[in-house]
């Protein structure tokens, strides 16, 4: 079953929505914290993602923007907005599609369906999934998961950020400075303490893999993944 994931604040409206797009076979997740809608999305992986632009805290732009950091799954933009800029905003913004309120419910199930078979139908461009691999452990960057010996854990996307630079600068140092750009986004500003913060994580993430020291401090410089798990030496 494919999974749709409906970003609506109204409630009458998210649970008429979800209640037909369950009636044609598809999984249905309603956002209720709209303050975190990224934390649902990791935690549901949506196939399709129905989004209003008009929410609490942060609009719908910035919710596709966090979404195109991350998937290229389809977004269908469910909107009262009905001028031609709104529309230009949402498609510059990551969007797929542009739905207008009051909208029939016919024309969104035919978008719907539409938009899965071009991301996932015969007729799909196929992307080949991002994995990393050292001695064994596989980074999945879109799924934010590490592998290792059939053990996975969850990551955060800061901590396969992180991950991902040591992996891809082994045997050299990922810099401080590299890294606290990685970490950066529009919202937030990252600092030496939340850099600090997140190497810790991650340092406990490759602990629930039995993997110790995998994190290599090189002082006044950055860090150095360690293949403290292998019998491979650095050259």
């Amino acid at each position: 079953m494919q999974n749709i994931m409906i970003v609506e604040d109204d409630p009458k409206i998210a649970e008429h929505l979800q209640s037909y797009i369950h009636k044609y076979g598809y999984n249905v997740t309603l956002v209720k914290d709209f303050n975190a809608v990224m934390d649902d999305f990791h935690k549901h992986s949506p196939d399709l993602v129905l989004l209003d632009i008009n929410l609490p805290s942060f609009d719908g732009y910035y919710w596709c923007r966090q979404i195109r950091k991350e998937s290229i799954c389809p977004v269908i933009f469910l909107s009262a907005r009905v001028g031609e800029m709104d529309q230009v905003m949402a498609l510059e913004n990551g969007a797929d599609d542009f739905i207008t309120k009051p909208f029939y419910i016919e024309v969104v199930m035919a978008k719907i369906r539409s938009q899965l078979r071009r991301a996932y139908g015969e007729y799909a461009v196929v992307v080949e999934e991002r994995i990393l691999e050292k001695e064994g452990l596989k980074l999945f960057i879109e799924r934010l998961e590490l592998l290792m010996n059939n053990q996975i854990v969850t990551l955060s996307k800061k901590e396969a950020d992180i991950i991902e630079s040591l992996m891809e600068r082994y045997p050299r140092v990922a810099g401080r400075e590299d890294l606290l750009v990685k970490l950066w986004d529009e919202q937030t500003y990252v600092d030496e303490n939340t850099l600090n913060v997140n190497i810790t994580r991650v340092r406990k993430k490759f602990l629930e893999l039995g993997i110790k020291d995998a994190v290599e401090t090189v002082r006044g410089v950055g860090y150095r993944l360690n293949l403290s798990w292998s019998r491979v030496k650095r050259s």
